[in-house]
């Protein structure tokens, strides 16, 4: 469900963006705390689902986690492989995920970019992806509405958490824990964690 423009779109700024935002430091000290609390629950493999150039798959490796970073933008992936070489990387998109592949998947930002109407296919596919009692964390931008907005690189989607909570409960996950937090001067930000029987 990557669109060729979006993964066009990325393709064109992935060094600009690796540069800028491709490291923990340019992350928020919450949400390392979040995804690194989230992982030490997982209790086996983890799919870091749209994983960019890497960091975030890197600082699970580092926290103990067996992790796989996938990405539809083979250029994020040369340059996580490049510099996170101990983490293992394959250029692939949401709906490549196989059966059964994670006790753990985290789309950190990464499915912002889906239509509205394709939401409910991706969460069934990492739904289907997640062995029982797999536990899948979603990052995400808050709002009143599903709403489209001028993102950085390419067309992306506010959601409100209560529907996308309730989007998750629909293709069968129970919500365990939302976060919200909203910054000055930038986007509320938003993550739901979410698991399977």
């Amino acid at each position: 469900m990557s669109t060729p423009q979006t993964v066009q779109h990325y393709t064109a700024r992935a060094d600009e963006y690796a540069h800028h935002l491709g490291s923990l430091e340019a992350t928020h000290p919450a949400d390392r705390e979040l995804i690194g609390r989230w992982a030490s629950g997982v209790g086996g493999r983890i799919i870091d689902l749209g994983c960019g150039p890497g960091h975030w798959a890197a600082f699970l490796h580092q926290q103990g986690a067996s992790v796989r970073g996938i990405d539809p933008v083979e250029r994020f992936i040369d340059i996580a492989q490049r510099a996170h070489p101990e983490v293992e990387y394959d250029v692939g998109s949401v709906m490549e995920l196989a059966d059964g592949a994670a006790n753990g998947i985290m789309a950190w930002y990464s499915l912002i970019h889906l239509e509205p109407t394709e939401m409910e296919p991706a969460l069934r596919r990492c739904r289907s992806a997640l062995v029982p009692g797999g536990s899948l964390l979603i990052g995400f931008f808050d709002g009143p509405a599903v709403e489209a907005f001028d993102h950085a690189v390419t067309t992306a989607h506010f959601w409100p958490v209560h529907e996308l909570s309730a989007l998750l409960e629909t293709v069968g996950f129970s919500i365990l824990e939302t976060v919200q937090r909203h910054d000055e001067g930038s986007r509320p930000h938003a993550a739901i964690i979410a698991a399977l029987p």
